[in-house]
């Protein structure tokens, strides 16, 4: 009977161990994929402000009500940063100094669709 709920228990544990590290890998997926989107939309910030001319304030209106300007700040640093350091697809093009100081924040913005 002791071995009985000895291999009950060891068969749970290793349960709880499989379930415990899915939830780790599909919060790990969740994070990457947030952080790869949070990276186009700062970089498609970057190009409204940058190449097509608009202000911070212009580009978020043309957003709708999807983004704030401090959300859409701490995006183009975000895209800024990783392009800096050579992550970007874009390449660095010294514009990481361009967004208003301030106003960054980890503000959750909300999803356009």
């Amino acid at each position: 009977m002791a071995e009985k709920r000895r291999r009950e228990r060891e068969e749970r544990v290793r349960r709880v161990i499989d379930l415990a590290e899915r939830v780790m890998v599909a919060i790990g997926e969740r994070d990457q994929a947030v952080m790869e989107t949070e990276k186009r939309a700062g970089e498609a910030l970057r190009e409204l402000t940058e190449r097509e001319g608009l202000s911070l304030s212009e580009a978020v209106e043309w957003c709708g009500e999807t983004v704030s300007v401090r959300e859409a700040t701490r995006l183009r640093r975000l895209a800024g940063d990783q392009a800096d350091s050579g992550d970007g697809e874009q390449g660095g093009d010294g514009a990481a100094g361009l967004a208003p100081a301030g106003s960054g924040g980890a503000g959750a913005g909300s999803a356009a669709g």
